[in-house]
């Protein structure tokens, strides 16, 4: 497999699939350097989330690249842009850098094309998003959802879902949209249970 020097952006609960957008308001200098340099270069940063919330957290081993698309920039110098998603990525090893932000070397990782589920798990997995929904307070146009294909719509929902970031990150280091969808359906009857006391569940 491939592998490349990737800068990159740790930020817990966000993550990123290839063929969707992500948009991030960019202000802390080093992550603004960040953006700076990625845009003389490749326009390419990776996403990846931190283990925990503190500095220098390990990283998980799996995030996804992201290509810089729409750009704009404040007087103040932020960035307010829109990633597009390329390519998932295997973290190979953190490297000794003189920059602000830090870098890795990671292996790409090459995900089929079209990946389509069986008519049997999609109408499973729109029958929890039901559920879930409705628990949870949320409207959804479901007649758009209907029109999405199987890729779009699972990673999707896989990222934007309201979960912890360990659940995230298994979503993001699912092996094929088949078993993705399977954990997405377990993680929506998860925390579709609540504790009146003690509020949302989650896996941490």
């Amino acid at each position: 497999m491939a592998t490349q020097r990737i800068s990159i952006f740790p930020l817990p609960g966000a993550i990123l699939f290839p063929g969707l957008q992500l948009p991030l308001h960019i202000f802390e200098p080093r992550y603004r350097a960040l953006v700076t340099d990625a845009l003389a270069r490749n326009r390419q940063i990776g996403m990846i989330q931190p283990e925990r919330p503190e500095e220098g957290s390990p990283l998980f081993k799996v995030g996804c690249i992201g290509r810089i698309g729409d750009v704009e920039t404040t007087q103040d110098g932020r960035f307010d842009i829109v990633l597009e998603g390329v390519s998932r990525f295997a973290v190979v090893e953190e490297l000794d850098v003189t920059t602000q932000y830090r870098q890795v070397t990671g292996e790409l990782i090459e995900d089929p094309s079209h990946q389509t589920l069986s008519a049997i798990a999609r109408a499973d997995f729109e029958r929890e998003a039901r559920r879930f929904a409705d628990a949870q307070g949320y409207s959804v146009d479901w007649g758009s959802v209907s029109q999405l294909d199987d890729e779009t719509l699972i990673d999707g929902v896989s990222q934007i879902a309201p979960f912890d970031h360990a659940s995230k990150q298994a979503l993001l280091e699912a092996d094929d949209l088949a078993s993705r969808c399977e954990l997405l359906v377990q993680l929506m009857q998860f925390y579709g249970k609540r504790d009146g006391d003690e509020g949302r569940v989650t896996l941490q």
